[in-house]
């Protein structure tokens, strides 16, 4: 791996040569792992790029999914009067 200054920052990109098995993976190294925070079971994105393949941490976020009828349930109860409507376009006209 590459060599680093007394700091801690980096001079030069971590490179590796990496084995390609027969059924398609690799191995990432330790330290390029703890370096990116890629735990055990942590998902990684790999784009083909000009003929380079990237890799890169990935988040992982909990999707929910609502019906129509819910977010239409929603809307009705975020329904403004005139009024109110009123009150917030006097109070953004006078930033």
């Amino acid at each position: 791996m590459g060599n680093r200054p007394a700091d801690g920052s980096r001079e030069e990109p971590l490179r590796e040569v990496l084995t390609v098995s027969r059924r398609g993976q690799i191995t990432l190294p330790a330290g390029m792992r703890r370096h990116l925070g890629i735990a055990p079971g942590g998902a990684v994105i790999v784009e083909e790029c000009e003929g380079e393949l990237r890799l890169k941490p990935a988040a992982v976020m909990e999707v929910a999914h609502y019906s129509d009828a819910q977010i239409a349930q929603w809307d009705r109860a975020d329904v403004l009067s005139t009024a109110e409507r009123q009150d917030i376009l006097q109070r953004l006209l006078q930033h």
